[in-house]
Parts: C-alpha cells; sequence; structure tokens
C-alpha cells in the first residue's frame, strides 16, 4: 500500500471514529478524494482495507458505508470486549508508573470536566479522550494478541458511541469509572481494576444496545 494509500486509511477511519460519518452513512470515493485531497485510487485502497477491519460495508453497485450492527451482533461484540478489556485492565496494574497513573488520571478528570452538565459541557469532546484512556491501559497491558483481538471487538461500540444519547445517569457512571479506574490503578489493585473495567463495559453495552433496538424499530 502506497504512503498515500495509508494516509487516506488513517484519515477515513478517524472520520468514521469521531462520528463524522454514522453508522450506516455513505462513503463517496469522490467526495472523500476532494476531502482528503487525493485521487480516488488512495480512497478506494483505504476503504477495501477498513472493510476488512470491520469499520465498512462495501455493497457491489452500491458503494462504502459504514458499518452497522443488528442487536444480536452488537451483544456478541460487548461479551467479547468483557472478556478481554478488564483482563488487559488487570495486566496494566502492576505495569503502570506514577507518571501512567497521572496521565490516566488527567484524561480521567478532563472527561470529567467536559462531560458534566451544564452550559460548557461538550460531549464530543469525550470521544478523543476516552479513546486515549482505554489506549494506554491497553499498551500498558503489554499483550499484542489479546490487544489485537480487543481492537476487533470494539470498532462496533465505537462507531455507534455518541455521548449525546447517554441519559444523564449512563453518562456520570461512565464519567466515574475512569476515575475509580485509574484510583484502582495507583492502589495496585487488578482485581478492583477488572472489576471496575466490567462495569464499565455492561454500563456502555446497556446505552449502545438501547440505541441499535430504537434504530431496527
Amino acid at each position: 500500500m502506497t504512503r498515500a494509500s495509508e494516509r487516506a486509511v488513517d484519515a477515513v477511519r478517524e472520520l468514521i471514529l469521531r462520528g463524522d460519518v454514522a453508522a450506516g452513512g455513505r462513503l463517496g470515493e469522490a467526495e472523500l478524494a476532494e476531502r482528503l485531497g487525493v485521487s480516488r485510487t488512495p480512497v478506494r485502497e483505504a476503504l477495501n482495507r477498513l472493510a476488512a477491519e470491520g469499520l465498512v460495508e462495501i455493497v457491489p453497485n452500491r458503494g462504502a458505508r459504514v458499518s452497522s450492527w443488528s442487536v444480536s451482533e452488537l451483544e456478541a461484540v460487548f461479551e467479547l470486549r468483557a472478556a478481554l478489556e478488564p483482563r488487559l485492565t488487570a495486566l496494566a496494574t502492576p505495569r503502570a508508573t506514577d507518571t501512567d497513573v497521572g496521565d490516566l488520571e488527567a484524561l480521567a478528570t478532563e472527561m470529567l470536566t467536559v462531560g458534566a452538565p451544564g452550559p460548557d459541557q461538550d460531549l464530543d469532546a469525550i470521544v478523543p479522550l476516552n479513546r486515549a484512556f482505554h489506549g494506554r491501559l491497553t499498551a500498558l497491558a503489554d499483550h499484542p494478541a489479546m490487544a489485537t483481538a480487543l481492537a476487533g471487538a470494539i470498532h462496533a461500540p465505537i462507531v455507534l458511541r455518541n455521548f449525546h444519547a447517554y441519559d444523564d445517569a449512563s453518562l456520570r457512571r461512565s464519567l466515574g469509572h475512569h476515575l475509580e479506574i485509574v484510583a484502582a490503578v495507583r492502589a495496585g489493585d487488578a482485581a478492583w481494576a477488572h472489576a471496575v473495567m466490567t462495569a464499565h463495559i455492561h454500563n456502555a453495552r446497556a446505552v449502545m444496545v438501547r440505541i441499535a433496538r430504537e434504530q431496527e424499530t
């Protein structure tokens, strides 16, 4: 794959993960090429790569769209995520340095700040902070095989994630979980970290499955 294609992969992936194109949304080659300032060939290669990752669906004679998932598919995804991410969080706990803990706390605190209800609430700003928080824990675990499996499992909920869809109680739980995970990591308590991440995933599952059910009706 050429450098232009690699850049296109990263750019289109980011558009999807940021929620700029919703689940089921069309991904036109010409429009993307103009937006990214490249020819259509790198865009076509990027869409094929992202289709292999599960982020994009390519339908013959209809073009590419952001992947969407049924309720049963989402439930299966979350089952896999619940089996993997708490384990990775537990593995990360004894590996975390004071610097790691400080960085995780900064991310969790910033998420709470931007996500708290009020005139300054910025729910869209939570998304990159959340990705950085979970990514840092996965990297600390230093278990490439499990991390690769998790990457595939989180694509569906990331694409559907829209913090605007969270009710206040679910959002507060989610933001609070991040801070409690930091506390568990700081204490070196892998079992505690595992338990909170499990609760965190189940909270997200409830929201995402509700959204999927609403889309199916």
